[in-house]
């Protein structure tokens, strides 16, 4: 028999590993793996599914929003912290806003302009101010003060715009606040507060943050997003500050909510990484189940 040219016996030799490591890292491999993930993770394995009525409705590790079809938080619920991805607890976007601590000035919305794409003008909220409307927003959701430092009490960010930027001020904006808007601040170093005209460049200011007074009583995972954007649990505290309003809106005695609570409260993983939280989703689930 003659012998096959070698490139012939290449390309076979080629096609051989091929089908080998084919069966052996695409089917069986996968096959073992996913049968030991189903023997030893249980349901973890397939997402981590939660169900009510014998219908999932969402998973553990994925957060999700408890509001009605125009947006409002549903009182019954206990509510979720903000979500950066997408249009909320996205995961094909999960991620963070990428805004830090230096995103204090907001792009005020000209009236009667457009944007790039033909739409009227909506401008731009720094994360201050997102911080400050969010706690605002809480605050007035569960019947406690929303105020914060270096927050507005009409919940944008309390930043001034001063003029020059170096030496005695003669001119003060409230950089967030568009006119006609009373300024939070009425003088500062002797000079009057102006609000902000939109459109109008402040950039050669000198931008001085006003932390004023206001002590936080909405906590910090109530009104900032996590880093993935897809967290499903919320702090103790912020649950704690829920609680009195789950229980009116449910007619049940605050007390027992505050039970579940503790009852469905996570401590540190191995007793020193992290911090307590609770599952939102699954401490709702367990107010319905009465």
């Amino acid at each position: 028999m003659e012998r096959l040219p070698s490139w012939v016996r290449q390309h076979l030799a080629a096609l051989r590993a091929l089908l080998v490591l084919t069966l052996i890292l695409g089917v069986a491999y996968p096959l073992v793996v996913t049968g030991v993930a189903q023997t030893v993770l249980d349901d973890r394995a397939d997402g981590s599914l939660l169900q009510k009525g014998g219908k999932d409705v969402g998973s553990a590790l994925i957060g999700q929003n408890f509001t009605d079809s125009g947006g409002d938080p549903v009182g019954k619920y206990f509510q979720s912290r903000p979500s950066a991805a997408g249009d909320g607890y996205d995961p094909l976007s999960t991620g963070a806003s990428n805004l830090g601590p230096e995103d204090v000035l907001d792009v005020l919305a000209v009236p009667g302009a457009k944007d790039a794409d033909g739409e009227p003008d909506t401008g731009r909220q720094s994360l201050l101010t997102r911080v400050c409307a969010r706690s605002r927003a809480v605050g007035e959701l569960e019947g406690v003060s929303g105020a914060r430092p270096y927050c507005t009490p009409d919940g944008v960010g309390a930043v001034l715009k001063v003029f020059p930027a170096v030496g005695r001020p003669v001119r003060a904006v409230s950089a967030n606040q568009a006119c006609p808007a009373a300024p939070f601040l009425a003088a500062y170093q002797g000079v009057r507060v102006e609000c902000a005209r939109p459109g109008e460049d402040l950039s050669a200011g000198r931008t001085v943050p006003v932390r004023g007074s206001a002590t936080a009583v909405v906590p910090a995972d109530a009104v900032t997003a996590s880093g993935s954007g897809l967290d499903p649990h919320i702090s103790p505290a912020y649950a704690e500050l829920q609680a009195p309003r789950v229980a009116r809106e449910r007619g049940l005695d605050v007390a027992k909510v505050k039970a579940l609570v503790r009852q469905r409260t996570t401590g540190r993983a191995l007793g020193f990484m992290g911090e307590p939280v609770v599952n939102v989703l699954e401490l709702n689930l367990a107010l319905d189940r009465g």
